[in-house]
């Protein structure tokens, strides 16, 4: 039990910090929106989150010490992954930003970022009152 009430904290935490490495990926791509042969990045991470947590359906039977955990989300190993985009460039530079485009991740990824931190603030205010209550009954007993 107490492995797992740190948890949801820990995932709002990792998607916070993707998010900020997603933040400098697509202002890199703006700023270089007019470099010659540039060619645009993207940050993946939720995409690989999700396959995480299909996987962690299964959970395996540790029969063994040297057996390893697999499955019941594990989630310790995901990093965000920075890969080059293989979009066709339509100028004749080479550049293949389209700065509305980034514009438009620009958006969603503040969006992203505003909604996690919204979701930090409700564990933490969860977790507060679980240990006010918990002093409360504590000095009643």
């Amino acid at each position: 039990m107490w492995n797992n009430i740190f948890r949801p904290l820990d995932l709002i935490q990792r998607g916070l910090s993707a998010s900020w490495q997603r933040d400098a990926v697509i202002r890199n791509n703006i700023a270089n929106v007019e470099t010659p042969g540039f060619k645009a990045s993207y940050l993946e991470f939720e995409t690989l989150l999700a396959r995480s947590i299909q996987e962690s359906s299964f959970i395996g039977k540790m029969t063994h010490p040297d057996h390893r955990q697999i499955g019941a989300g594990n989630f310790d190993n995901i990093q965000p992954v920075i890969r080059q985009s293989k979009e066709l460039s339509m100028r004749a530079d080479g550049n293949n930003v389209d700065i509305e485009s980034e514009n438009v991740r620009l958006a969603q990824n503040s969006i992203f970022y505003n909604a996690l931190v919204e979701r930090l603030n409700s564990e933490i205010r969860r977790l507060r009152m679980a240990i006010s209550e918990g002093i409360q009954r504590s000095k009643t007993i």
